[in-house]
């Protein structure tokens, strides 16, 4: 706790009266922008939050979404603003949640299923859905400010990046959109589903190019591609969300015949040259092989999986199989790699040193979610779930946000 410091204000004189106001302002704003995750995998997409936050949590509260024991496939990350959770559900509902109580502000029913992750920006919610639409919705009351239908679902995060919304329809386009939901222009998507995107320096990683064998960086202003990915050089089915530390891009793959292939990918992204590459076959404990190909699809229904997470000179992946691996950034040197008894559910988020994820559980271990060292991947905590963690948690200020595969919605806070 800080005292404020304007209760003995007049003991000090103009300069340090200046001096004081700001400190306390730039204290204030740093708490704010810390409760606050705004878009897909955090601030700069690197799945890093800027909170100070430590274990063990404890239950702040927890919803069922929907009766019954139907194990849903998806329930992307939510954003958070204030005291405001903005997330979808294969529900078809959109919701509104205080964060302290997990009360309903308001909830939005769309015309389908929602595996879109949104964005959220000072007035206006969007988020995309499986009946075509993209969907802008007043922050305060729910109310629908503007649709714009495409010709295909839409899974994918949603962006506002400058001027422009952007998301990405299921082998259809990509759309850049006015904030006020007229189309500026769109690049086209030949045959790429539950699509993402990382914007940085007004080059989008990855665009879709002119056919479905061809992905690279795309400058929105030029309107043209960098460099594309070698496709033939990995065959992967499964491309994760990208990653960026400097001038090195980051990526995993995915792929399974006779067992799961997991690639972990560094390339100037300026050029497009390979500066390292690690292929691992994956390491499934007491799962056979009917059960591998399970868990692969149910991997890809996720938009965020295999997607990295960069801390210094790491980066770390979780999901694939068993294992969390971290890799030393410049040079690929796996440099910890840590086996759990049952499959990884989710990408990683990282806050204060830690990795946050989960794990899938089976008939002898339920479903976790597990905190470990993000220097050396040594486990600090862990807690019982119920169902499956789907995608990475949230982290926004002294809290740790989820859902599951049995539509449970969790707040963890720090215990003091």
């Amino acid at each position: 706790m800080i005292k404020n410091p304007m209760m003995k204000i007049s003991k000090f004189n103009n300069r340090e009266k200046i001096f004081l106001f700001l400190l306390v302002f730039t204290l204030l704003c740093s708490c704010s922008r810390n409760s606050d995750w705004v878009q897909f995998r955090g601030e700069g997409g690197r799945g890093v939050s800027s909170s100070r936050i430590t274990p063990p949590l404890g239950l702040k509260w927890k919803i069922n979404l929907q009766s019954g024991e139907e194990i849903i496939r998806s329930l992307n990350p939510p954003v958070v603003i204030g005291d405001t959770i903005y997330f979808g559900s294969d529900d078809k509902n959109f919701y509104a949640l205080d964060v302290e109580s997990g009360y309903m502000r308001w909830v939005f029913k769309s015309g389908a299923e929602i595996n879109s992750i949104p964005y959220a920006d000072k007035d206006q919610v969007y988020f995309g859905c499986k009946d075509g639409k993209l969907y802008a919705l007043s922050r305060e009351t729910g109310q629908e400010m503007w649709t714009f239908q495409t010709r295909s679902q839409i899974n994918s995060q949603v962006q506002r990046y400058g001027d422009y919304i952007i998301f990405v329809g299921d082998a259809d386009a990509i759309y850049f959109l006015s904030p006020e939901g007229e189309e500026q222009f769109r690049v086209y998507n030949p045959g790429w589903l539950n699509y993402t995107f990382l914007m940085a320096d007004d080059i989008m990683y990855m665009g879709t190019g002119p056919s479905v064998d061809l992905v690279g960086p795309y400058d929105i202003n030029k309107r043209e591609f960098l460099w594309f990915l070698d496709y033939y050089d990995f065959e992967a089915v499964w491309y994760s969300f990208s990653a960026i530390r400097g001038d090195l891009l980051y990526m995993g793959t995915a792929d399974i015949y006779g067992g799961m292939y997991l690639g972990y990918h560094a390339y100037n992204r300026h050029t497009g040259e390979v500066v390292w590459r690690q292929f691992r076959d994956g390491i499934l404990n007491y799962v056979d092989f009917i059960d591998e190909w399970e868990y692969f699809w149910r991997n890809i229904d996720i938009l965020d999986f295999m997607a990295p997470t960069v801390w210094r000179d790491l980066v770390i992946f979780t999901g694939g199989d068993c294992t969390a691996r971290a890799f030393d950034a410049n040079t690929g040197e796996l440099r910890w790699e840590q086996i759990f008894a049952s499959p990884v559910s989710s990408a990683p988020t990282l806050a204060d040193g830690r990795v946050y994820f989960g794990l899938i559980g089976d008939d002898f271990i339920p479903p976790q979610l597990v905190c470990i060292s993000a220097s050396d991947g040594r486990l600090l905590w862990q807690m019982e779930t119920e169902g499956s963690i789907l995608s990475a948690p949230v982290i926004a200020g002294k809290r740790v946000i989820f859902g599951t595969d049995k539509s449970v919605f969790y707040v963890l806070e720090e215990v003091f």
